[in-house]
């Protein structure tokens, strides 16, 4: 056959030809080159490709584009040709390529950078490239060679970079100046390379990775006391300014013995180089950075969450001044003008010039008293004390902490459901956490309130059994808690902060409460509001942390069964809604009973757990975390909205696939293929079957 009648040997013979051009015009020399190099980073590189990059291009064989620059640069050296390109711009600033940037610098000529960051393809959205165009000639530049260039990263568009190149002043830096300095990172910044840079009075360590931190990792509130199992886990600032934030989280640490440890073995993961790094500034005073969003606070001697880089001073005295040198925003800029990347390494932000002396003085007069001892006023943080409108604040005329006025804020009532539920903080349950005094004392003062919490965690909003209703109970609470300072004006202040101005709490509970806690709580709420439907019928808080098997048997046949019973009665009396009430409330009775049971597919699964760990009915382990239990009371029969179940609004939850790949030994890696999957249920035959569950289980 014929290569003209043979597809396969035609197409063969393109590739060739095709391979035949490349060549000729590799091999030829050139003045002047003009391309956008493809781009093709280390790890997505064939074995066959790092290889030959290894051999033949080790400076840059991390990336394919500055492989292509190389290349280039060689061949217009015997011409003194120029190259102008567009490529990632990262090789920049970024420590791995800093014999890259040498190289460059030493031997070539550089005229023109601009760094076009983002969204400079019109083709390409989003954050997918950070580039540069760069011209360059292969030639020695001579001292007094100036480098010229733009900036137009922080444009959002294609269109607007464009323009912006057209009409932006220029900027220009010598290009000895950048070979001089340390690490030869470009900069059109004018500071002095001469000044002492960050790292010459600091550590800088990288934070950990779980690599599943759905299993790993929970809010502080879905644990009802920490316990050795949890240690507080302290993740990116969420606050544009503040001492302290981000002390969210606790992770499933196990004294570094546990199910965490065999994990990142199994998966051979990072964990251990950076438990390796972060371990040396557990336990000491510092300042945690967001890597991402380069939000500083302060840092206390936890744990800490990946991307955050915690920087912690040689000189405990010194601690002052770094906080207020890495909360200025000229620290953002000086960062940002030596690393354009979405995410800032551990180790560039300290290669920033740093003025002791000079930020010294400015701590001495914000800090003249020293530096604050954590306290905060947001109920998600583990350092809240717990009060439901105790305030502690930072008084700039003293320059110290003090108690500051009572809050009316949106999270107050918030705080009183849960204490009137029976909930505590973690520093109130942590006599050894750092606090500031004035934070202890309103620890204290929420030990008063102790008594106002209800015993069994299960507060009908409607009177049920002899129990006044919630909203009676929550105002006896808040009286308690603002005391002289209490008024019917204070109570309509607290209405319009919770968006529920001009009414009640009866009605604030109902209608509102349960979707603001979700909120609040970031839709991981521990206190649940169960409902039968109608804004008259059975109505129910429930402390998520106290509701086992026994109390849930309680709730059902008990309060919810008085209920029944007294819309029975009125029926006999002939009062009018009763009967809808007594329709409305027996079928949430038969809903729950299904939970309790918990029969596929109102059952708990959690995708870590073998076949013979896994829940029986309902009897959740708290330790899996309130996205795994709260499934059951959201997937049997709504009763209201969709989606809600039995509950009075729709937690925004989703039991879809999980980020990552589990190892073969994971126990539903055959079922699953590696994926991580939680929407799966069991049967209760199929739990049961398990060889070493044991009969006291299966009862």
């Amino acid at each position: 056959m014929s290569l003209e009648n043979d597809p396969y040997d035609q197409e063969v013979g393109v590739v060739a030809r095709g391979s035949v051009k490349a060549a000729e015009l590799l091999v030829k020399k050139y003045n002047l080159v003009i391309t956008n190099v493809p781009y093709l980073g280390r790890s997505r590189q064939s074995d066959f490709l790092m290889d030959y990059l290894d051999d033949f291009y080790p400076v840059s064989k991390n990336e394919l584009g500055y492989v292509f620059l190389e290349r280039f640069i060689d061949n217009l050296r015997a011409n003194s040709g120029v190259i102008a390109l567009v490529q990632p711009q990262n090789f920049l600033y970024m420590p791995r390529y800093k014999p890259l940037r040498k190289l460059l610098l030493q031997t070539d000529t550089w005229h023109y950078v601009a760094r076009l960051g983002t969204s400079a393809f019109e083709t390409i959205s989003g954050e997918v490239v950070n580039v540069g165009l760069f011209i360059l000639s292969g030639a020695y530049a001579d001292d007094d060679h100036i480098v010229n260039g733009i900036d137009v990263g922080e444009l959002d568009s294609a269109e607007e970079k464009a323009e912006g190149l057209h009409k932006q002043p220029q900027q220009c830096v010598l290009q000895q100046k950048l070979l001089e300095s340390k690490d030869h990172v470009f900069s059109f910044g004018s500071v002095s390379h001469s000044e002492e840079l960050l790292e010459s009075y600091v550590a800088c360590y990288q934070g950990l990775r779980t690599g599943d931190a759905n299993r790993f990792v929970r809010f502080v509130w879905e644990i009802p006391q920490r316990t050795w199992q949890w240690d507080l886990f302290q993740s990116s600032s969420s606050s544009e300014k503040g001492f302290f934030s981000g002390y969210t989280n606790i992770l499933f640490w196990e004294n570094a013995r546990g199910q965490l440890h065999r994990y990142a073995a199994e998966t051979r993961s990072k964990l251990h180089d950076m438990h390796e790094s972060g371990n040396r500034s557990w336990g000491k005073y510092g300042v945690a950075i967001g890597q991402i969003t380069l939000r500083a606070t302060a840092y206390f001697g936890h744990k800490y969450d990946n991307p955050i880089a915690v920087i912690t001073p040689d000189k405990p005295e010194h601690l002052g001044s770094l906080y207020c040198f890495l909360q200025d925003d000229q620290y953002y800029a000086s960062v940002k003008e030596i690393n354009r990347g979405l995410y800032v390494t551990n180790a560039a932000l300290i290669k920033i010039p740093f003025d002791l002396e000079h930020w010294q003085a400015v701590a001495q007069e914000r800090y003249p008293n020293g530096f604050p001892s954590p306290y905060s006023d947001d109920p998600t943080q583990w350092i809240f004390h717990g009060h439901p409108c105790g305030s502690v604040v930072w008084d700039e005329d003293a320059k110290a902490l003090a108690h500051g006025d009572l809050r009316t804020d949106d999270t107050v009532l918030q705080v009183t459901v849960a204490r009137l539920l029976g909930y505590r903080w973690p520093a109130e349950l942590d006599e050894e956490m750092e606090l500031s005094a004035e934070s202890r004392e309103w620890v204290a003062r929420s030990g008063e309130l102790l008594e106002y919490a209800d015993k069994d965690g299960i507060v009908c909003i409607p009177s049920v059994r002899g129990e006044r209703p919630a909203a009676d109970r929550l105002l006896n609470l808040l009286v308690a808690a603002y005391s002289d300072a209490w008024s019917n004006d204070v109570l309509g202040q607290l209405l319009a902060s919770a968006d529920h101005a001009g009414k009640t709490l009866e009605t604030w509970l109902r209608d509102k409460f349960f979707s603001q806690h979700c909120a609040l709580f970031n839709q991981r709420p521990f206190i649940w509001h169960i409902w039968d439907g109608l804004r008259d019928g059975f109505s129910v808080l429930v402390n998520y942390h106290k509701l086992d098997y026994k109390l849930l048997e309680t709730l059902i046949y008990n309060y919810l069964g008085d209920w029944i019973t007294h819309q029975k009665q009125d029926i006999h009396q002939g009062a009018d809604g009763a009967q809808e009430k007594l329709a409305a409330a027996e079928a949430l009775q038969k809903r729950l009973i299904l939970i309790l049971k918990g029969e596929a597919p109102y059952d708990i699964f959690v995708r870590w757990k073998p076949l013979e760990e896994q829940p029986m009915g309902w009897n959740p382990d708290l330790n899996d975390g309130v996205r795994l239990n709260i499934r059951p009371f959201m997937s049997v029969p709504d009763i209201g909205k969709k989606g809600a179940g039995v509950l009075r609004d729709k937690p925004r939850i989703d039991w879809g696939k999980d980020r990552g790949k589990d190892v073969e030994s994971a126990p539903w890696y055959a079922t699953f293929k590696g994926e991580r999957i939680n929407d799966h249920h069991l049967s209760l035959a199929e739990k049961q079957a398990a060889p070493t569950r044991s009969m006291r289980e299966q009862t």
